[in-house]
């Protein structure tokens, strides 16, 4: 299908869009595929490889434990913080795995994160995210077996159905009532069309959902962001992991109250985008709730843009309720324009391209998103997208340990500011 907005914003767990959110969602269909061809009840044992990345950075991704879930039938953008926590501490104290038996009575194994076989240094020829499944039965015949990929931003693809997914993406594409494959023609669109970038998006949404239903699934996009926050805001003490890294959105959050008590000097702006984008990313590296935007070692960056655009851009201390829906829904919008530019020409994912695939990305994102509600032409927004992304280009995804902490924390509130900038500068 063509990439949409929804595609690109989409709630799940953290820490990893691409070997957290990716494998939970691959093994959620392979466990759905074995029910759907009614060979679960001969499932006897089952195999489990991850190749590459997926294997040498997995343990401080969550990608172990994720693919548990998943093969439990739970899919991230569905499970529950409080379902995380009671399935994975059943599968650790017990050591069985209930395959496929979230949504009914599923066949119970003897399996945990131990019995998955790790893969480092083999990269399969698609991607460096790569992870197999096999069932047997009891007398070892493999009764169903698949490889994925899981490409970035929890996107997954299969192998062997690469062409096919091509070519689909092409023609539900062509499809559309206003398609776009690069800026340019994005641009050229807006021309033709006298209407700005988010008003092309919201056509383009309309082919497959009510006007209704695109204005309530991206408020509820932004609802899912701000619970993020305050969830974060109550946590204190060390983040996961090893590192011992202090949560520091808690303590930035109660110096900043005293300093600007009411939240509205717009002398702190930066202070409270930095907040917003440490709290998200902090919440994130703890395994939380966040929305992949677009992946999850960058979720911290449109949120804060976007709590920038609704408190300090010109008129919203005037604004009404509706005057903010209106600005959330036009922001993500035009960010989700630039995100389709990336995901369809270049890639999201940190593992194939480094972190100018996630953080460059969503700044850009960011920075269209605010250049459009602040009243940019569609020139302007391309600009800003732009400006942000070249000042991102580069970065490498380095994370210490293979926890998304350490750069990756601070990193998000480095680049919501990059993205403010550039909108104002375009």
């Amino acid at each position: 299908m063509a990439v949409g907005v929804f595609d690109l914003f989409t709630v799940g767990i953290g820490p990893s869009s691409s070997h957290t959110v990716g494998p939970m969602r691959a093994a959620a269909v392979f466990a759905g595929e074995l029910k759907d061809a009614g060979v679960l009840g001969s499932v006897a044992s089952l195999r489990v490889d991850l190749y590459g990345s997926l294997a040498a950075t997995g343990r401080g991704h969550g990608t172990m434990t994720a693919t548990l879930l998943g093969l439990e039938g739970y899919h991230p953008e569905l499970i529950l913080p409080e379902e995380v926590e009671e399935r994975l501490a059943s599968i650790a104290e017990t050591g069985v795995l209930n395959l496929a038996g979230a949504s009914g009575e599923g066949v119970e194994l003897p399996y945990a994160v131990e019995d998955m076989v790790l893969h480092p240094l083999t990269v399969l020829p698609r991607h460096t995210n790569g992870m197999k499944f096999a069932v047997s039965d009891a007398a070892g015949n493999v009764l169903r077996e698949a490889t994925f990929f899981s490409v970035g931003g929890g996107f997954i693809v299969r192998e062997g159905e690469e062409d096919a997914a091509r070519a689909e993406l092409e023609e539900t594409k062509a499809e559309l009532p206003l398609p776009f494959r690069t800026a340019a023609e994005l641009l050229g669109r807006c021309s033709s069309k006298g209407l700005g970038i988010s008003d092309i998006m919201f056509i383009n949404e309309r082919a497959s959902r009510s006007e209704e239903e695109i204005r309530e699934g991206l408020l509820h996009i932004w609802s899912v962001m701000e619970a993020c926050v305050e969830t974060s805001l109550k946590r204190e003490g060390v983040l996961p992991g090893g590192l011992k890294v202090r949560r520091r959105a808690p303590d930035w959050l109660e110096r900043l109250l005293k300093e600007d008590k009411d939240r509205n000097d717009p002398k702190y702006w930066q202070e409270w985008v930095n907040l917003i984008a440490l709290a998200v990313n902090e919440e994130n590296a703890t395994g939380g709730r966040v929305v992949t935007a677009p992946t999850n070692g960058a979720a911290g960056i449109i949120p804060a843009v976007l709590y920038y655009a609704l408190n300090y851009a010109p008129g919203m201390d005037q604004a009404s309720q509706k005057d903010r829906d209106d600005v959330v829904v036009k922001f993500l919008l035009a960010a989700g324009a630039v995100g389709v530019l990336y995901k369809e020409q270049a890639s999201i994912s940190g593992a194939e391209v480094g972190c100018q695939g996630e953080v460059g990305s969503a700044s850009s994102m960011a920075a269209a998103g605010l250049a459009e509600v602040m009243g940019g032409t569609p020139g302007q927004v391309e600009n800003a997208a732009e400006i942000a992304m070249e000042h991102n280009l580069g970065l490498t995804c380095d994370p210490i340990g293979g926890l998304v902490q350490i750069p990756c924390i601070e990193r998000n509130a480095i680049a919501a500011a990059k993205a403010i900038n550039a909108a104002k500068m375009a």
